[in-house]
């Protein structure tokens, strides 16, 4: 199952005898799944069927919907002309010029203006509405076609980003003997300067102490487990942006823990690295659903 970006777009167009018809659904990132919809009066009633199938298709994302509808304009002009009512119209105009008096003629198109006298053809809704949701369907396979590339695409630049962090993690681990050295000869070359002579078994364990504080290798033992957990993660699937967005929090704690044990200006830039690809992985994760 691949990962999925909130931010999507799609159109796709119907024609058939009736007229034509246009969707589009475009959708940006949120915390859970908003859905809005812009169709015409008449088709208001197809709002429940294409919200289920939107929650049925997705977990996240504000996602907006619209459907532009024109009818055909050959058709509009053949006009069907009710005989019955313009015949009682006229009528009852020319009873109500009898009763009044005057010479007042009928105006033809006065008559043809009387509601009910010429109507446009009937359409089918329900073929209209079977078009038009065979149309949604196929804009809505395109939007999540559109989401699932876009979601590779996230999961590549994540997958770079947790290769620089074990990038980081190896330079620090390798670095922790020369690290460790350092920190012992300026002790002792502090100590030779002072001329203080300490007891050799109380020397040892004061360095012991030193060198348990600035100690990282759990950390970076952590580091390699949120790596894998977050490939895992990645791997399955589906809607893993909350677990991913989880394990960045993760990640970001034991940067600043290394940050702050660092004893040498090898350990701090790469704790700063971390950080920044951190940042980054954090950025690209808020628009995977």
């Amino acid at each position: 199952m691949s990962i999925h970006s909130m931010t999507a777009y799609a159109r796709h167009e119907v024609k058939a005898e009736w007229g034509s018809a246009v969707w589009e659904i475009r959708s940006v990132n949120q915390r859970y799944l908003e859905t809005f919809l812009r169709l015409p009066e008449q088709f208001r009633g197809l709002e429940p069927v294409l919200r289920e199938r939107f929650r049925k298709a997705m977990q996240r994302g504000k996602i907006e919907c619209g459907l532009r509808y024109d009818f055909n304009k050959s058709d509009a002009g053949q006009m069907v002309l009710n005989e019955d009512l313009a015949k009682e119209v006229i009528h009852k105009a020319r009873w109500i010029t009898d009763h009044v008096g005057g010479s007042m003629h009928v105006n033809p198109l006065d008559v043809l203006n009387w509601p009910g006298v010429m109507n446009a053809p009937e359409q089918d809704l329900d073929i209209i509405n079977q078009d038009v949701l065979a149309g949604f369907n196929e804009a809505l396979a395109q939007f999540l076609d559109a989401r699932a590339s876009e979601g590779e695409a996230l999961k590549g630049l994540i997958d770079t980003r947790l290769s620089g962090v074990a990038e980081q993690v190896t330079i620090v681990r390798n670095n922790l003997p020369a690290a460790a050295q350092w920190q012992r000869d300026r002790i002792m070359n502090r100590l030779a300067e002072a001329k203080v002579d300490l007891d050799p078994g109380r020397l040892e364990q004061e360095m012991a102490m030193l060198a348990q504080k600035s100690d990282v290798a759990e950390e970076l033992d952590r580091l390699d487990t949120h790596i894998a957990e977050c490939k895992k993660i990645t791997k399955k699937g589906g809607a893993c942006g909350r677990r991913l967005d989880f394990m960045m929090q993760e990640f970001n704690r034991e940067a600043n823990t290394l940050g702050s044990k660092s004893i040498t200006a090898e350990i701090t830039q790469a704790s700063v690295e971390l950080k920044v690809l951190i940042e980054q992985m954090r950025e690209q994760i808020q628009n995977i659903e």
